[in-house]
């Protein structure tokens, strides 16, 4: 007897259709000729949380730092708990299924039905290393869609487990090294700053992609300069010319100067060049280049895509959706064939064409293109969005397998201002709309001016005054490419998706040498949880961030944690170096440990309180009140007293002034000794010039100490302006150090 364990239920049901007739339906599993087939509701198990390798010392369970950084020296994975930390009763009676199937003596093989990815491979893995209590043999279902004929075929050509190996240990160490990075560090953060803050080895990365372009587009300031356009009539044609050469705000002159002498010399047509060419339709979809469309054009959200895409898949009418290929394995060719007959039925012109812009095994890493499979569905009977994501891929696929060639005739004119200048004219005619009539991709005529080679051609040259555009925001489409390669130029990334050129070498590179940001089976979740958590929001298909996520990035940044795309990408690189046999799970992990060691280890160091910037743990006890007598503790935004509710005090000291923070060692100093020593690296928010200064208790407030350190005298600055500063500083101590700049 073979036992299957799928990873979702409704795959169970698939996998029986693919088998035949389902003999009985018993609890939890479902029973065929020669088969029983059980199923996980995804994830079972999970990683067992810091508690259990280390407690807190108080025993309540509480966050602590006393317990922070923890490297399990093995990690334990245990059931699913709910909300309140106990074992879920329906994920407990599912495992006591599989449990007892899988150690039934007429079983001999299981095999393991998880979702073809690394985390469908070890969601069963764990599940059967759990349950199994005598070794038996174990088998991989591989499903590249979920149609009967698909699971009939792929029951043929399983394979032993031990094939997968690598998969497994990529999904093992991304598993473990994700945990290291979430609960240190989003402990740590947590503590640090009074307000639950959380950190992922991913989703950082893209919120602080958001934050610092939201920054950027904030900060901009719009600069104007001059550009040279002609937009003169020749034989009753406007002929529009725009120079490359630009000048400044200041330049305006220059630009006359330049316009005069262009006028001066005249244009004629330089050549001209026309021919007939074929317009290739784009790519098939990868998950995320679908999803650019999809947002571009219904404004869907990349989670509302996912989950649309996914349930198309589980009925079986797409291929299996997380995947980060455009492109068709060539032992595909017999299958694509079968499934252009089907397509060809419902009245499409479409052939089986070949080549390397469509099959191209070096571009595929698990799972090839999304493409409809043999199973056409009743469009009637699907929901308006499931009816857009199924269109989009059927389109694009007929599209691509289109019998009929789009035939384009392209012309060019380089209209030549003497020797100056040359200005490229591009135009394109459609002569038969071939795949256009059936893909969501536009392709609109382009008609340039009735003229031929020696042609005069009339101009008007001026300055035109334009002025700097701010950045754009990202979108899903930008953000999608700017993940799947931070690297590659911000222009690039930032084009359009039908736009980007036809070798995509270094894109397919950067993905398989882990390059990516999150994966295709991961972003989505991802920044789905950044929208979740507050962090950022996308209204229409632009994404902005929110303050929750600027205190995010920003605290982040004060203490020290960079996650940027840069160790993001080094670790991502590590993880495919463990795909490859290059390096161990260990090593991967090994790898995290050492970088959030590094950030326990600055938090810890002990300097000297002129340049301490510890502020500790929210929570924390730093003295007494000066002015009641009552504990001063850490708070979210500094130093408070505690009897404000019982007493009212309202003594508070922030814990940043003029952008330096406030360390603990410096605040007990000036709660002991009523002043601390000089703190250095103040920074005047008005003139962003730094100065050094001491702090003292003065009353009912804190003051500025100048007296063991006056401020120096500024470069290119009088000394009259500068003794006068002073002087006031002496009066008026209280005042911030720009108060008169």
């Amino acid at each position: 007897m073979v036992l299957i364990i799928a990873e979702k239920p409704s795959l169970a049901r698939n996998i029986a259709a693919g088998i035949g007739e389902v003999k009985a339906r018993r609890d939890g599993y479902l029973e065929c000729d020669g088969f029983l087939i059980s199923w996980a509701f995804g994830h079972l198990f999970s990683l067992c949380d810091i508690e259990e390798y280390s407690p807190s010392p108080d025993g309540t369970g509480r966050w602590t730092m006393k317990n922070l950084p923890c490297f399990p020296r093995e990690f334990k994975f245990d059931l699913k708990k709910d909300a309140n930390k106990r074992v879920d009763s329906g994920v407990l009676k599912q495992f006591r299924i599989i449990e007892s199937l899988c150690n039934r003596e007429d079983v001999d093989t299981i095999v393991n039905a998880g979702d073809a990815d690394r985390e469908g491979e070890i969601i069963v893995r764990i599940c059967v290393n759990k349950a199994l209590h005598t070794q038996k043999r174990f088998m991989r279902l591989w499903l590249p869609d979920q149609t009967p004929q698909t699971v009939a075929k792929a029951l043929s050509e399983m394979k032993a487990e031990t094939e997968y190996e690598s998969l497994a240990n990529e999904g093992y160490a991304r598993t473990y090294i994700d945990w290291l990075y979430g609960v240190n560090l989003t402990r740590y953060a947590t503590l640090k700053t009074g307000k639950l803050l959380r950190v992922g080895r991913v989703i950082i990365p893209i919120v602080k992609a958001i934050y610092d372009r939201d920054m950027s587009i904030r900060n901009f300031k719009p600069d104007k300069y001059y550009a040279i356009y002609s937009e003169a009539e020749t034989n009753g044609e406007k002929v529009e010319l725009l120079s490359k050469q630009k000048f400044t705000k200041d330049e305006q002159e220059k630009a006359k100067a330049l316009c005069d002498r262009y006028n001066a010399t005249g244009a004629y047509v330089k050549s001209k060049k026309t021919k007939k060419d074929k317009l290739s339709a784009g790519k098939l979809y990868s998950l995320s280049k679908l999803q650019n469309v999809l947002g571009k054009k219904y404004k869907m959200s990349m989670a509302d895509s996912l989950e649309t895409v996914q349930k198309l898949y589980e009925e079986g009418y797409l291929t299996y959706p997380r995947t980060n290929s455009e492109y068709l394995a060539t032992a595909e060719k017999d299958k694509i064939r079968q499934i252009l007959e089907n397509v060809k039925k419902q009245g499409y012109p479409v052939a089986f064409k070949d080549g390397k812009n469509i099959f191209d095994d070096s571009k595929i890493e698990s799972h090839s293109a999304l493409t409809p499979t043999y199973r056409i569905p009743d469009k009637n009977k699907l929901s308006e969005r499931e009816m857009q994501v199924y269109s989009t891929v059927f389109r694009r696929f007929v599209a691509v397998f289109c019998a009929e060639e789009c035939i384009v005739e392209k012309s060019e004119l380089v209209v030549s201002v003497g020797e100056l200048e040359d200005f490229s004219l591009k135009g394109t005619v459609i002569l038969q709309p071939g795949w256009t009539k059936y893909d969501d991709r536009e392709a609109k005529d382009k008609f340039l001016p009735a003229l031929n080679k020696g042609d005069k051609v009339e101009i008007d040259f001026k300055p035109v005054e334009k002025e700097t555009s701010a950045p754009r925001h990202y979108t899903i489409e930008t953000l999608n490419n700017y993940l799947k390669n931070p690297f590659r130029e911000e222009k690039a990334a930032l084009a359009d998706s039908e736009d980007t050129p036809e070798n995509d070498d270094e894109d397919y590179k950067a993905i398989f040498d882990g390059l990516e940001l999150g994966t295709e089976a991961t972003r989505t979740g991802i920044i789905d949880n950044a929208k979740k958590s507050g962090y950022i929001q996308l209204k229409k298909d632009v994404y902005t961030i929110l303050p929750d996520g600027e205190f995010l990035i920003e605290a982040l940044g004060r203490m020290k944690i960079s996650m940027d795309k840069y160790k993001t990408s080094e670790m991502g690189r590590a993880l495919k170096k463990v795909y490859k046999g290059a390096i161990a799970v260990s090593d991967s992990v090994a790898l995290a440990e050492k970088e959030i060691s590094e950030v326990f280890e600055a938090s810890r160091a002990v300097l000297p309180p002129e340049e301490d910037t510890n502020t500790g743990c929210v929570g924390d006890s730093v003295g007494k009140c000066p002015l009641c007598g009552g504990d001063i503790r850490r708070t979210t935004f500094g130093y408070g007293c505690g009897e404000y509710k019982t007493k009212g005090c309202r003594f508070s000291v922030k814990e940043y002034i003029c952008g330096r923070a406030i360390s603990v060692s410096n605040m007990k100093m000036l709660l002991e000794n009523g002043k601390t020593s000089v703190i250095k690296g103040f920074v005047s928010p008005k003139s962003g010039r730094s100065f050094d200064a001491a702090l003292k208790l003065d009353g009912n407030s804190v003051k500025f100490d100048f007296e063991s350190s006056p401020p120096k005298r500024a470069e290119n600055r009088s000394s009259d302006n500068l003794y006068s500063t002073s002087r006031r500083y002496e009066a008026n101590p209280e005042l911030p150090p720009d108060f008169f700049d």
